[in-house]
This record gives C-alpha cells, structure tokens and sequence, in this order.
C-alpha cells in the first residue's frame, strides 16, 4: 500500500506529557510524612542498644523520591519539593507542642538525621544540574 506524500502528516516531535500535577503533590506529601515519621521512630532500641534505622531510610526515601519527582517532571527546581517539604516536617516536629511536648530528643541522633536524610538526595539534584550544564554548554554535533 502507497501512500500519497500530499497527504501524508509530516513528522512532527511529539511534545513531551505534562506533567501529572497529582503525583508530584502525593511525592512532596511524602516528603513531609517521611520526616514525621523518621522522628517518631528515631528513639528506637534494640534491648539497650540504641538502633537509629530510620536515619538511613530518610536518606534512601528522600532520594527516591527525588528522583521521581525529577523524572516526571525533569525540572530541577520542582525536585526540590520533596526536600523543602521533609525540611517543614522536620521543623514542625523540632517545634515544641501543647503542654511542653517535644517530639524530637536531644540526641546525637537528631543532629545526624537532616544531614544523612538530604545529603544523597542534594547529591543528586547537584550532579543531574552539573549534567544539564555539560549538556547545555558542549557544542552541537557536526554534520558530515
């Protein structure tokens, strides 16, 4: 079967999906959920040893859910959310409550929790800017 070129759609680049305005929203709730609940569970033991395993899970979601932020939206800045929202959640849990009430001990643990939880994922969004720049400022291939 022929096709008549007049009548044949010319090839246009499809636009890249936009992207879904509900998921980023759900991924940045996470990121406030997930530093409420590294909080709660930092002051686990196992018998008298104290056993921080939410330091490390902090650090793993939040840069899990970086990535999937960046790469339904591929927009450095909105990858951040996730980050800002944890940043929130962690303030709001340092906050003292009602009654004198204190979520967060003073321990060499919350000291170690913002750092361990926001360096792998600032990590991440530094080396994936660094890549836009590279891509960005190399110039265009030379046709032959």
């Amino acid at each position: 079967m022929t096709v008549d070129p007049a009548t044949e759609l010319p090839d246009v680049p499809a636009l890249p999906p936009e992207p879904r305005r509900g998921i980023v929203a759900l991924l940045v709730f996470d990121g406030a959920l997930c530093a409420i609940l590294s909080v709660l569970f930092l002051g686990l033991y196992i018998g008298p040893v104290p056993f921080p395993i939410t330091i490390l899970l902090a650090a793993v979601i939040n840069l899990l859910l970086v990535m999937a932020v960046y790469s339904e939206t591929d927009s450095l800045r909105t990858a951040m959310l996730p980050l800002a929202a944890w940043l929130l959640g962690f303030a709001v849990c340092l906050a003292v409550g009602p009654g004198g009430d204190q979520l967060a001990m003073a321990d060499w643990r919350i000291l170690m929790l913002p750092v361990a939880a926001l360096l792998p994922a600032g990590g991440y969004l530094f080396s994936a800017r660094i890549k836009a720049i590279i891509k960005t400022a190399r110039p265009p291939a030379q046709q032959m």
